[in-house]
């Protein structure tokens, strides 16, 4: 067969199939345009999940007939001025998007430019366009597409349900709504129903000043991210990030809720993504996630956006630089938020209260600043070649019986986390702060304690051990005893001495001594299964976190420990000086703050 050019509907339908995915991705491109354009307002309208309608209507710039005609052509655009592709900063610049979903759809343009005696209509169904014509429509573009892929019938097989397509049209508007927080966003389906309603936002906001991009955020993701939301604003080089992040103990199973955008262009890149996995790491558990909304800004020469037909990719020049901007400036807000728990914690708390099953809205905020006198003593067991240090309970003083705390109501005042009342089902610590309540799972906030320890240990040349009175073997399959022998040399650096002892079993000579009194068995089964997770391509250097948090967890207070009052308060005066206290190795909350005037509530008392 010989060789021949396609005819020119036929390229376009090839085209479509790489920029109109579904009804989202022309909802994408069309909005794209209106932004571009100006708008100040963008109104969205679909039906039947996009199959039968998606109408987009702005309020931008409006072309003039001659710009329709161009329009609709293939690479036709206005957006690359110098015709250098290094240097793009609108977010639409191809010229496909448009003769794409008219190749596959009936589409119709509407535009009147602004101080233009009428508007211009012109029409493509399939491919086959109409000459432009007169109509009425004020200043601005009204984009209709109408039987989404009737020309490509098979592409229809490939689409969701409605309710599924719906939901990627609202994931897409809300991407582009929390880049453009001055615009105005409606989205509405079947029946004229409001699926998004989206204000312009302003400099001031009802409870106090935010950022317009906050109250964006605030509106899409939720008031819970709001409250619990840390601000990000690092420039490292030509680079600027800013945005807002969760803390660690406000967290979700999935990755949905990391919105992350380049130069106002929402992306998902993995390099972005495992920068945010990586901040988080010394945090939260690895099923748990973050809720991030982080905004890069940087010179169009540095990041190539030409590298998808969708343009939901991008490629950095220097993607060290990206990533360690990333990662430092999140670390950072990490750790100026010490131990700050969620609100949501006090909130599920007070709601369990209430009515058995969670949901309640408590008013939670930050503890005050350390007095200088603990933060002087704060430093301890952290202070440079300190070697090893007890634990909280060696510190205290004599032991006195469980109960009534001796500590005075002045002390309560003094301290952020209060003064310890008494032990609870021997798992929990109630303390008394000035105006509220706390309540402390002793085994997360003891596992943090330690972790932290081992960390600032490690940091000051090595963990120090305790050698075991008698050497204890450990039984276990094959497999297993091989992986953990292979280690020995880096485990010995984190204070746990093991020999191989047979095929299948190790002996544990010695043990780190921040762990005091350790259930070495379990504690070498789950390394061994650490391990075998891991492979063999890391060093435990490179997953210090994890395996420190494992051994970490072995060696705290476990649930069941009853505690005198001074060893209470200890944990308490410990959580205060260390940092991320606020929440396990595995992003749990380590204690619940409730203030009195929430508990007053709870008894009718306001």
């Amino acid at each position: 067969m010989s060789l021949r050019l396609l005819p020119p509907n036929l390229v376009n339908q090839i085209a479509a199939g790489e920029v109109v995915e579904r009804p989202a991705a022309v909802v994408k491109e069309l909005v794209e345009n209106a932004l571009d354009a100006g708008a100040g307002r963008i109104e969205v309208a679909i039906r039947d999940g996009g199959r039968s309608l998606i109408s987009v209507t702005d309020d931008g710039h409006g072309m003039s007939p001659d710009d329709l005609g161009l329009a609709i052509q293939r690479h036709a655009t206005s957006k690359l001025p110098g015709d250098d592709l290094t240097h793009i900063g609108t977010l639409g610049f191809r010229g496909e998007a448009l003769p794409s979903i008219g190749a596959v759809s009936r589409l119709t343009i509407t535009s009147r430019p602004a101080g233009a005696d009428s508007a211009w209509t012109i029409s493509v169904e399939g491919g086959q366009v109409a000459d432009p014509q007169p109509a009425a429509h004020p200043s601005g573009t009204r984009v209709e597409v109408r039987d989404l892929f009737y020309a490509t019938p098979a592409r229809l097989k490939f689409l969701k349900s409605e309710r599924a397509e719906q939901g990627h049209v609202s994931d897409v508007l809300n991407r582009l709504a929390m880049a453009h927080p001055a615009v105005a966003f409606r989205l509405t389906g079947d029946r004229e129903r409001a699926l998004i309603d989206l204000p312009a936002e302003t400099a001031s906001l009802e409870g106090g000043d935010e950022s317009l991009r906050l109250a964006r955020l605030g509106r899409i993701m939720g008031r819970e991210f709001r409250e619990n939301a840390l601000a990000i604003n690092a420039v490292r080089e030509a680079l600027c990030l800013t945005g807002h992040i969760g803390v660690p103990t406000f967290n979700r199973g999935n990755a949905q809720h990391q919105y992350l955008f380049v130069n106002g262009r929402p992306v998902r890149d993995k390099l972005l993504f495992g920068a945010v996995r990586g901040a988080y790491q010394d945090f939260l558990a690895r099923d748990r996630h973050p809720l991030v909304a982080l905004f890069l800004d940087l010179p169009p020469e540095q990041v190539d956006v030409n590298v998808h037909p969708a343009k939901t990719e991008v490629r950095f020049r220097d993607a060290g630089l990206v990533r360690g901007l990333i990662v430092s400036a999140l670390k950072h807000a990490l750790a100026e938020a010490g131990h700050r728990a969620s609100t949501t914690v006090s909130q599920g708390a007070l709601g369990a209260f209430r009515s058995g099953t969670g949901g309640g809205y408590g008013n939670y905020q930050p503890p005050p600043p350390m007095p200088g006198h603990l933060a002087e003593a704060s430093n301890a067991w952290q202070a440079p070649n300190a070697g090893y240090q007890p634990g909280f309970a060696e510190t205290a003083r004599p032991t006195a019986p469980a109960g009534a705390s001796e500590t005075g109501d002045a002390d309560a005042a003094n301290y952020p986390l209060g003064a310890a009342r008494a032990q609870v089902h021997e798992t929990y610590v109630v303390a008394q702060t000035e105006d509220g309540l706390v309540i402390v799972d002793q085994h997360a906030a003891h596992e943090r304690l330690v972790y932290e320890r081992m960390k600032a240990a490690l940091a000051n040349g090595g963990v120090a051990t305790q050698m075991l009175l008698l050497p204890e073997v450990v039984e276990l399959d094959e497999p297993a005893a091989a992986r953990l022998a292979a280690r020995a040399p880096e485990l010995a650096e984190l204070g746990l001495m093991i020999e191989p002892f047979g095929a299948s079993a190790v002996i544990v000579r010695e043990t780190p001594a921040l762990l005091g009194e350790t259930a070495v068995q379990s504690l070498l089964r789950d390394l061994a299964d650490e391990l075998a997770e891991m492979g063999e391509a890391f060093s435990l250097k490179e997953k210090l976190e994890e395996v420190c948090g494992t051994m970490a967890c072995h060696g705290s207070i476990r649930a069941g420990r009853r505690l005198n009052v001074h060893e209470m308060d200890a944990l308490l005066r410990q959580m205060e000086a260390t940092p991320h206290s606020g929440q396990c190795n595995h992003g749990r909350p380590t204690y619940v703050e409730l203030k009195l005037k929430d508990i007053e509530r709870l008894f009718g008392r306001r």
